[in-house]
């Protein structure tokens, strides 16, 4: 029998049909090495379970069977052929073991995974899909999709060890949140052609102007960020001394991003020490407490959650969560994107031809490509041409009709839509799974109120004038259909609401 059986996986849910098989196979006193992969990963579909708990419940199966084990976290990356070196070598600077085929036997269900080892060199245990077993196991991953369905019989398939650490730190109705979220995407972002770097770029930009228009508003106590990216605002609300002792909490659903607000922490960034961060995503239910939140902001959310769930039911449901943690005379100020005022109008939308390429068709291809390529030819094309683009790749269908080879008839919210997203070449395929203009103010102001806020006079639609003078007059004009011209509508909303102090 081989010392060491290395044994390569996530680990979320161990399984007693492990425990037999690990026994089995170590039976000669060999010690189990477990590579805890997406070590780095939680939140998220496909990594439902944190690193640190999924190491607690190997250390307790570890107890329960009498095991000798090591746990050794293999932090995520890029898929490569060189997975088993990569982790061989991790497990080496972890542990100072140097594991080589004549000392170790690789355990590993995954016909992929083992390969990379067979070409080391490595004998395999092939676990579930060892072919000499009577009947075929139920593997952790599908016990742990039982789990998440409500049916209760993953506790007969899975291990004492995992059910204690599971119901202990309240984790059974976690995984079932993070794995059946609509909106979570497998990796713990919302949308897989997101390049993060320029949004981290963005929100620094932006971030003193965001904080200078809502600062008057923000009452001291407990201060939420929801969706804040990598912790811009955050940081300035730190430098506040009417803050100082205030609780500055972040909360955002983006991997990335997250761990971008981790990084700056701990790099000293933050003054306050009561600041920190939680990777959630609200709708999956409440972090809070009734009525324990002082200020709650929310900038450039909304949309997404219009986008990527069920329209206003979902954000009905998040501001009734926001409505819940508010504290008597609490806020919340939410500024965002938001559609005209009449968004059903019928328009004339003129757009320049002469600033880029005008094929024939739009392409329907786009998804397949890489994101470089997708960026270069949506970024030739002219502005008219970017609008037929744009209605093949928006995720929320419009209807328009030429008028002649400059002008189109479209509705109002849907000319706006458009331009006020045609520059985003550099995420086209993300930015064209949100619309901007799903809620109007006259909207928001219905829906604030149906969930029991005060809207304070200080909300108001918006208009970014150097969008529309920067951006959009330049290369397109709007006009009734009589030719007549229109003024550009409100592109942004800035809501103050407030929880009634007896409410």
């Amino acid at each position: 029998m081989a010392p060491y059986v290395l044994f390569p996986g996530r680990h979320h849910l161990l399984t007693r049909f492990q425990a037999d098989y690990l026994l089995r196979l170590a039976e000669g006193g060999s010690t189990v090495v477990w590579a805890v992969t997406s070590a780095n990963h939680d939140n998220t579909k496909r990594n439902p379970v944190p690193y640190h708990r999924r190491e607690a419940a190997i250390e307790r199966f570890s107890v329960l069977t009498g095991l000798r084990s090591l746990v050794v976290p293999i932090f995520d990356t890029a898929p490569t052929d060189a997975f088993a070196e990569v982790t061989l070598k991790t497990i080496a600077v972890a542990t100072g073991l140097d594991l080589t085929p004549a000392d170790t036997v690789v355990a590993c269900s995954t016909p992929q995974v083992a390969k990379l080892y067979e070409r080391l060199g490595f004998p395999i245990a092939w676990v579930e899909a060892d072919t000499s077993l009577p009947t075929a196991p139920e593997r952790p991953w599908d016990v742990l999709l039982r789990l998440s369905r409500g049916d209760e019989t993953w506790r007969e398939l899975a291990h004492p060890a995992t059910i204690d650490v599971l119901e202990r730190y309240r984790l059974v109705d976690a995984v079932r949140t993070v794995i059946n979220d609509p909106i979570i995407g497998d990796e713990g972002g919302l949308t897989a052609t997101r390049d993060y770097r320029t949004y981290v770029e963005a929100f620094a930009v932006a971030a003193e102007r965001k904080w200078a228009a809502v600062r008057q508003y923000v009452q001291p106590g407990r201060i939420v960020d929801i969706g804040c990216g990598a912790g811009s605002l955050l940081e300035l609300a730190d430098h506040e001394p009417g803050l100082h002792e205030s609780d500055l909490i972040g909360v955002e659903l983006a991997r990335h991003l997250y761990q971008e607000c981790l990084h700056k922490k701990d790099q000293g960034i933050f003054r306050n020490a009561n600041v920190y961060f939680y990777q959630r995503n609200v709708l999956g239910g409440a972090i809070f407490d009734d009525r324990s939140v002082d200020t709650t902001l929310t900038f450039a959310l909304t949309h997404e959650i219009w986008s990527y769930g069920e329209r206003r039911d979902s954000v009905l449901q998040f501001a009734r969560r926001i409505f819940d943690h508010t504290a008597p005379g609490g806020v919340w100020i939410n500024s965002d994107v938001c559609g005209p005022d009449d968004p059903q109008r019928p328009v004339l939308l003129r757009l320049t031809r002469d600033d880029g390429a005008n094929p024939d068709k739009p392409r329907t291809d786009l998804a397949g490509l890489p994101p470089a390529e997708v960026n270069a030819y949506v970024a030739g094309l002219s502005t008219r041409a970017r609008l037929d683009q744009f209605a093949v790749d928006f995720a929320f269908p419009f209807a328009y009709e030429p008028v002649d080879d400059d002008t189109v008839r479209v509705d109002q919210a849907s000319a706006m839509d458009y331009l006020t997203r045609k520059d985003y070449v550099d995420n086209w395929l993300s930015e064209t799974q949100e619309q901007f203009c799903g809620l109007s103010f006259a909207d928001w102001t219905d829906l604030l109120t149906e969930v029991g806020f005060d809207l304070d006079p200080a909300s108001a639609p918006i208009r970014n004038d150097w969008v529309i003078d920067n951006r959009i007059a330049p290369v397109a004009s709007l006009s009734d259909l009589e030719g007549r011209p229109l003024p550009w509508p409100a592109t942004h909303i800035l809501a103050v609401a407030r929880r009634p102090r007896n409410g």
